[in-house]
């Protein structure tokens, strides 16, 4: 499908008849495809290994070294119900040591693109805004790819890898961080492993499909350090200054996108254009209010166009007026193409697909003022959703997970969850006043006093392996797994296992006799042949 005429139209007049040319040229080029690596299931790689191979890279897409941010440490996450347990037991939560753990979990920059054991990507040159995000040389099926399942990596385009880069010398320790516009969980994934297990990514989506779509892709990124929540953006607003950090990928016109999806061409119109723009005025409105002062905001589109990108921010200069502040200066590598620019104190980047190595994409960052106007507050609590649990269900919780000392424990119903002590409480008053439908880690269920385990826990990086053997199947026998198939018995032992490739989970199956009970949920099982 040709690019809408009206569009066209603009490009050439906002950017000139040869820029705007090459813009539209790009747009109708074959599009890079890009992924971001777990910083933690791809492991760190051998000290000393050399960049990869720079002599083919274009100047737009050369990479570009980043240090590591050693704090950031990532463990995993699962769905919180909001049906009570009434049960009157205490809460296991054991007290949080006051030492940090400095174990670098994260360093994955100096490794080459042979050092992280996935098989089946091509990786080919770095993403240089993103430590952990590579150019593929050639787009895999991703279907049929067992550690696309245990979420080694997370298929997201690179442009807007960015927003990453803008945050990560500007978090505290422990930040609360709001993704206000979160699926399909790109992005809220990447902020996950960047505020590491002491801080908490509260990721919303208005959409229930859309959002049960984000939560999956939480449960596979499994850092346990997220809350998705699904409501709009007013009630969020209600948490008055409760974040350290918020960000607005707003829902936009798409341009960005035109290579990528050819249905966005199709659905694009100018009064869809206003329609967004409008949109996004009350999404920035409610963004604000939930911030801190002295906290971050960072907004996003996928698209061109000035009213949604630019004009947004200058109507909200209207009213938030002397509010903003700069956030300090985020220097850019000339080679990566990025446009960069100022509207009052919002710093700006534009990423046109014909300069940069990826889509159209556009960002701003400022900072609410520490003299702003903010006084914490939160809703009222209307309901209790997190039940204790009691010492000796607490004592087998915690032979599953390596640091049981760090984390609390409760049951939603009829099935056990864990969270990290240092944000537990601000869990707790999330599920008591707004829809939570995924967070923590999901650990099971209790029979008899043994636990059950829930398929999440399968992904979590903080699972303890010696709680249940490890059966590590080959590719194809992977694949058989994941369709739900019947697998050989021969590699497992009698009872529960955690079933794994190349070292990471993919879930559980339980052995009895010559038969083996494959535990991978029917809503994740492959369709495809």
């Amino acid at each position: 499908m040709t690019l809408p005429d009206r569009f066209v139209e603009r490009v050439l007049r906002d950017l000139g008849a040869e820029e705007g040319a090459a813009l539209c040229a790009a747009l109708d080029s074959e599009a890079p495809t890009s992924v971001r690596l777990h910083p933690v299931k791809c492991g760190r790689g051998p000290e000393g290994q050399a960049e990869p191979n720079s002599a083919d890279r274009s100047a737009a897409c050369a990479a570009v070294p980043i240090e590591p941010n050693t704090d950031d440490r990532s463990v995993a996450c699962a769905a919180v119900p909001t049906e009570p347990n009434t049960d009157d037991r205490s809460v296991a939560c054991a007290a949080v040591p006051t030492e940090p753990d400095t174990t670098d979990r994260t360093a994955v920059r100096d490794a080459a693109p042979t050092d992280f054991d996935l098989p089946h990507l091509s990786l080919q040159r770095r993403v240089p805004w993103c430590r952990e995000g590579w150019y593929l040389g050639e787009r895999p099926s991703f279907t049929f790819d067992p550690d696309f399942h245990a979420g080694a990596y997370y298929v997201q385009e690179a442009s807007s890898q960015f927003v990453g880069y803008l945050l990560r010398d500007h978090l505290p320790e422990g930040a609360r961080l709001l993704d206000l516009c979160a699926a399909p969980g790109g992005k809220t994934t990447l902020y996950a492993s960047l505020v590491g297990e002491k801080g908490l990514v509260v990721a919303n989506e208005i959409d229930r499909r859309r959002a049960s779509v984000l939560a999956d892709n939480v449960r596979k990124w499994a850092t346990g350090n997220v809350a998705v929540t699904c409501c709009d953006a007013a009630s969020l607003g209600r948490f008055e200054a409760w974040f350290d950090a918020v960000t607005v990928d707003a829902p936009c016109s798409g341009e960005g996108m035109f290579r990528k999806d050819p249905a966005a061409r199709e659905e694009w119109s100018e009064a869809n254009v206003r329609l967004c723009a409008a949109r996004q005025d009350e999404i920035l409105r409610e963004a604000w209010r939930a911030l801190k002062p002295g906290g971050m905001l960072v907004y996003s589109t996928c698209t061109f166009n000035r009213d949604e990108d630019e004009g947004s921010l200058e109507r909200m200069l209207e009213w938030a007026a002397d509010e903003v502040a700069e956030a300090g200066p985020v220097s850019v590598g000339e080679s990566w193409g990025v446009v960069c620019g100022r509207v009052g104190a919002f710093q700006t980047f534009r990423f046109y697909p014909h300069c940069t190595c990826g889509e159209g994409f556009f960002a701003a960052v400022a900072r609410k003022s520490p003299d702003a106007d903010g006084r914490m507050r939160t809703p009222k609590s209307r309901r209790s959703v997190l039940a204790p649990v009691d010492r000796r269900s607490a004592a087998e919780l915690s032979r599953w997970v390596v640091e049981p000392e760090r984390m609390c424990f409760a049951a939603v119903g009829d099935t056990c969850y864990g969270w990290y002590a240092s944000q537990f409480e601000a869990v707790r008053t999330l599920s008591e006043t707004l829809p939570v439908i995924y967070s923590g880690v999901a650990l099971g269920q209790l029979f008899k006093g043994v636990l059950k385990p829930d398929p999440a826990l399968a992904f979590f990086v903080g699972l303890e392996r010696g709680a249940v053997p490890v059966a590590e199947l080959s590719e194809e026998e992977a694949l058989r797994y994941l369709r739900r198939q019947e697998i050989a018995a021969g590699e497992l032992s009698e009872g529960m296992n955690l079933v794994c490739v190349r070292g990471r989970g993919l879930g559980f199956a339980k052995r009895i006799g010559g038969r083996v009970n494959n535990l991978y949920p029917h809503s994740l099982r492959i369709m495809k042949q």
